[in-house]
């Protein structure tokens, strides 16, 4: 007998990280979608300012940032039962993340310095929540990969435990990840920015 169960919710504590139920017979797929923010201004305290004023709300910092990862999971798991035991049958793990980032609607009005600045830092605020969503995106194959390797349990009310478990178990390792790479990024940010500009500044000359 065919037993469809969803994904057991489960709420990341780092990003905006949820795990939502899905229609059934949903076909696995990943996306990723953007969004953006105006900012305006003439001067680099201008600029920050306005990152800071319009910059997207993090419930899990309470503070606003340069640019946000909103990260998705869900899908459903369907249970072969038997006479026997209970294996899982057809596995579905989605994936959508919504990635918002900054626009500066002012930017040609820019002096050259002003501009390479900016430039240098908003590419490396895609850069950064790109790779959240690079992060996200081995997480959603190795969760669906691991479901897949489930063995059969006696009873299908003890293997949807076992995905319930292993579910929390890998999500929360995903948000741990995802915390480490935002505590690493800080710390280079300065060295890095200094970096990026000097290579961008040599470029242009």
């Amino acid at each position: 007998m065919l037993v469809a169960r969803r994904i057991s919710s489960v709420f990341g504590a780092m990003l905006v990280v949820l795990l939502v139920p899905l229609l059934a017979g949903a076909s696995p797929r990943i996306t990723k979608t953007y969004s953006y923010f105006s900012i305006s201004g003439r001067t680099a305290d201008d600029l920050d300012n306005q990152l800071q004023k319009h910059g997207p709300l993090t419930r899990s910092t309470g503070f606003r940032h340069p640019g946000a990862t909103q990260i998705k999971f869900g899908g459903e798991v369907t249970y072969l039962e038997t006479d026997r035991n209970c294996s899982i049958g057809d596995v579905n793990v989605t994936l959508k993340t919504h990635i918002t980032l900054p626009h500066w609607v002012n930017r040609r009005q820019a002096t050259d310095t002003l501009g390479l600045i900016w430039d240098t830092l908003s590419a490396d605020i895609k850069r950064h929540e790109e790779r959240h969503a690079e992060i996200a995106r081995g997480y959603a194959r190795k969760l669906e990969n691991s479901l897949q390797s489930l063995g059969s349990r006696r009873t299908c009310k003890e293997l949807e435990s076992e995905v319930g478990r292993l579910t929390k178990s890998m999500i929360e390792d995903h948000d741990r990840d995802q915390l480490q790479f935002d505590i690493i990024e800080s710390k280079n940010f300065d060295s890095r920015m200094m970096r990026l500009l000097k290579n961008r500044s040599a470029a242009a000359n």
